[in-house]
């Protein structure tokens, strides 16, 4: 009414007031054309929930920690207990995912194996974070001879087998969980720097970070202040695919006897003793941890494909 009023105080009260109804509807449009525009990290959370298959895998990732977490917390039955008159049964309700050769609960094991593939990809994950963005960081702002020196260390690192120097640094070392992650992280960062050190290249000619220079900052403020935070997309997305790659290789090196030792659970450990008896009708020994292992790869593969669709500026609306 008070538009209606300011329209037509100047106007003879006889016109009606319907031929103001589209004036009004041109105003309530141009409200929504100069309404505030979503944030880059906001548009693209809305554009990853529009991914059902990233979504499906990030509620799997959600309800994996939670058994990992909790899962143990609710089974009535030990990870270390031996039942030598349990042996080999099926799942059923009292063992939900069955018993193993020494009568010990799979279901609980499978929760423990959880709690180790997610710590060493998690762990993996931020070391590799951790060298990764500061070497690349510092190799692309810095550009020239440096930058040169420093790639060409990493392409020597790239181009060694990464499996092989894993088994190697796990044969001299001995195997356990503080070994695998030194293991993992040794070669693990290099594709991290890479990729950080491209997008620096991109960002360090950009108006905002010129202006830094000349006003005399510091190299370490300028890569901590400017450069990082715009290239958080691709370093969260190089992020989930590291952690899968880590679990799977943690679950490889205990499945040859690299790994994880016995009595502690592990999913490659299991695996492997599953393996032997699966001829012998205990499917359930090989299949819960393998099956584990194979939903985890995909959810965060999918989850790391979403959000590299998602954090992509190319795909803003």
């Amino acid at each position: 009414m008070e538009l209606r009023k300011y329209e037509k105080q100047n106007i003879s009260p006889d016109v009606p007031d319907e031929w103001f109804v589209p004036l009004i509807k041109r105003n309530s449009e141009a409200d929504v054309v100069v309404r505030p525009s979503l944030s880059y990290w906001k548009d693209s959370w809305y554009r990853l929930l529009k991914n059902k298959l990233a979504m499906a895998g990030m509620v799997f990732l959600v309800f994996l920690t939670i058994l990992a977490i909790f899962g143990p917390m609710i089974s009535p039955h030990s990870i270390e207990t031996q039942k030598l008159t349990m042996q080999n049964l099926p799942p059923s309700s009292k063992f939900w995912f069955g018993t193993d050769d020494l009568g010990r609960d799979v279901f609980t094991r499978t929760c423990y194996g959880a709690r180790i593939s997610l710590f060493v990809g998690l762990m993996a994950a931020l070391i590799d974070f951790l060298i990764g963005v500061v070497y690349g960081g510092v190799a692309g702002y810095k550009g020239g001879r440096t930058d040169n020196f420093m790639m060409r260390f990493v392409e020597i690192l790239y181009g060694l087998p990464y499996l092989l120097v894993v088994i190697l640094v796990m044969v001299v070392l001995g195997p356990g969980l503080t070994t695998i992650i030194i293991a993992l992280s040794i070669t693990g960062w290099v594709g991290m720097a890479r990729i950080v050190r491209g997008q620096v290249l991109q960002i360090k000619n950009y108006e905002f970070v010129l202006a830094s220079k000349t006003f005399g900052t510091k190299t370490a403020r300028i890569i901590r202040k400017n450069l990082l935070p715009n290239t958080m997309g691709p370093i969260i997305v190089q992020m989930t695919l590291t952690i899968p790659s880590a679990i799977f290789a943690e679950a490889f090196l205990s499945f040859i006897g690299l790994g994880i030792q016995a009595p502690h659970a592990s999913w490659g450990v299991m695996a492997n003793d599953g393996l032997s008896t699966i001829l012998s009708g205990y499917w359930w020994r090989l299949f819960f941890p393998t099956l584990f292992i194979s939903l985890t790869m995909f959810a965060f593969n999918v989850l790391g494909d979403g959000l590299q669709d998602a954090l992509d500026p190319k795909l803003r609306r």
